[in-house]
C-alpha cells in the first residue's frame, strides 16, 4: 500500500484567523518502507511571520517572500499525494491549513477520510505516555540531533521512522498478504530481500567456504572420556 507521510510549518495555529502553510514535506512509503521519492516546498504567505512561529521553524517573512504561492505548486503537489492515505502528527492541524490552502484557490479539499493521525496511534500503543515527535523519537531511539529547528521535510523524515515502529517496527514485513504479481506485497518482498539479505552476493565476488562439520570427531570422542574419567568424586557417578 502506497502511504504519504507529511507534516507542515505555518505562520501560526488557526487558518481561520488568517494564518497560512509556508513549508510542506512529503515522504511516500510502499509496504511502509520508505522508496526515496519525497515531495518539499517553501510558500510565500503574502503576509508578516510572527516572531513566536519564526522561532519554531527558522523560516523569515523576507526568505518566504522569494518563493512561489500556493497556486504555482499545487498542481505538482496533489500529484505527489495522488489517492493515498495521509499521515500526520496531530493530523488535523495539518489537514485543516492544507484544506485552508486549498479552498483560497477554489480547489477541492482532501477527504478527512485519507488522515491517518500518528497522535492517535501513539496514544492507543503508549496510554498516558508523552505522545510529541520528539518524545516517540526517543521512546523508540530515533536519532534526532540534527534536529535544530522544526523543518517540515526533516520532520516528516523522523515521523516516517515512528509510523513504522507504531505499527509494529520492521517486523511488520513478516505478515503480508500477496495480491499477486506487481501487488505492494510483492514489492516489498523484493526490497526487504535486497535489504536484508547480505549473503546473496554477486558470484564470483568470495570464494564459497565450505561448511564446517558440527559432530565430534571419535579421537574428540575419547579425549572427552578421558577427561571425564579423571574428575575425582564427580556428581554423575554418585
Amino acid at each position: 500500500m502506497r502511504e504519504i507521510i507529511f507534516d507542515t510549518e505555518t505562520t501560526g495555529l488557526d487558518p481561520k484567523t488568517g494564518d497560512r502553510m509556508v513549508e510542506i514535506g512529503c515522504i511516500e512509503m510502499v509496504g511502509r518502507v520508505e522508496t526515496g521519492r519525497t515531495f518539499h516546498a517553501y510558500f510565500n504567505p503574502d503576509r508578516d511571520m510572527p516572531p513566536e512561529a519564526e522561532r519554531v521553524h527558522g523560516l523569515s517573512a523576507a526568505f518566504l517572500a522569494t518563493k512561489p504561492r500556493f497556486a504555482e505548486q499545487v498542481d505538482e503537489l496533489l500529484a505527489f499525494l495522488g489517492d493515498a492515505p495521509l499521515v500526520a502528527h496531530n493530523a488535523g492541524f495539518d489537514f485543516g491549513f492544507l484544506n485552508n490552502e486549498l479552498d483560497l484557490i477554489s480547489r477541492d479539499p482532501i477527504s478527512i477520510d485519507r488522515m491517518v493521525d500518528t497522535v492517535a496511534l501513539a496514544r492507543k500503543r503508549h496510554p498516558g505516555a508523552k505522545l510529541s515527535l520528539d518524545a516517540l523519537c526517543t521512546r523508540y531511539g530515533i536519532d534526532r540531533s540534527h534536529r535544530v529547528k522544526h523543518g517540515a521535510l526533516l520532520d516528516a523524515e523522523l515521523l516516517a521512522q515512528v509510523y513504522v515502529e507504531l505499527n509494529g517496527g520492521r517486523q511488520i514485513g513478516l505478515g503480508l498478504i500477496d495480491n499477486g504479481p506487481g501487488s505492494d506485497a510483492e514489492t516489498l518482498v523484493a526490497a526487504n530481500t535486497t535489504l536484508n539479505a547480505p549473503w546473496h552476493r554477486p558470484a564470483g565476488d568470495k570464494p564459497r567456504r565450505e561448511p564446517r562439520p558440527h559432530v565430534a570427531s571419535p579421537e574428540e570422542l575419547e579425549r572427552h572420556r578421558a577427561f571425564i574419567a579423571g574428575i575425582d568424586n564427580a556428581i554423575w557417578t554418585r
